[in-house]
């Protein structure tokens, strides 16, 4: 399963006072204040493909990058999972792809059915759990089509204009765009090469698009030029 956020307020029903805050929402905020922390540096696993799952992990700072091994070796990430996302959740009994940190993280260690009993003892935290795994499923789509039908440049708009969607989500500026992964990273990710990778941050920033502070730090500087590139109009409250 891929990096899934669940929102910081739970949506109350028609039966509770809208101070008041749900029963779900009390024992997810028990299980996650009891968890066990763990800190990897850069590099270090979360978990591998095949290893049983004991655990959910929450991200607390930092971030992970989930990937597949290809038959012939290659690597193929999938996702990247950042502060608030949870990874490892599964019902095949053993992870299906690999979690490995790519900056010095800290995690919380849930037990793996915490987040499935309090969906049981809360209706709205499930619905939670489907909407942000309806969310996953949107992103693999989207990932399929970056992959295969998107210039090296319009695949690295597209990642860009994600993460800044992502800091309009988390209240951070959406313009600024912190970078924690690697060229190396990035290119498993788009499935470009390194020396790709570095040729497309040229051309953004050569276009006026973006500016390129260091390696680490991205300045969007059109955004609708951005939006264009991913053919991807934009859409309020993404």
């Amino acid at each position: 399963m891929l990096a899934m956020t669940l929102p910081s307020e739970i949506e109350t029903g028609p039966s509770r006072r809208p101070d008041q805050p749900p029963a779900g929402a009390h024992m997810l905020d028990r299980h996650i204040r009891a968890a066990a922390s763990r800190v990897l540096q850069a590099r270090e696993h979360v978990f591998f493909e095949g290893d049983p799952i004991h655990h959910v992990y929450q991200i607390v700072k930092g971030t992970v990058c989930l990937y597949m091994t290809l038959p012939d070796g290659r690597r193929q990430i999938v996702d990247f999972a950042h502060a608030g996302d949870f990874i490892g959740l599964g019902e095949s009994g053993e992870h299906s792809i690999a979690a490995q940190a790519s900056t010095l993280t800290k995690l919380r260690c849930l037990p793996a059915g915490a987040l499935h009993e309090v969906a049981r003892h809360d209706p709205q935290v499930g619905v939670q759990l489907y909407r942000a795994l309806s969310d996953q499923l949107a992103a693999a789509r989207n990932l399929l089509l970056t992959v295969g039908r998107r210039s090296a440049t319009e695949r690295l708009a597209t990642l860009l204009l994600a993460l800044s969607r992502r800091n309009e989500r988390m209240g951070a500026d959406p313009a600024r765009i912190s970078l924690p992964m690697s060229r190396a990273e990035i290119a498993d990710f788009l499935s470009l090469t390194i020396e790709t990778v570095s040729r497309s941050f040229t051309k953004l920033r050569q276009s006026g698009t973006i500016d390129l502070i260091q390696s680490t730090l991205v300045l969007i500087r059109d955004r609708r030029a951005l939006e264009q590139l991913c053919a991807d109009e934009p859409a309020a409250g993404r």
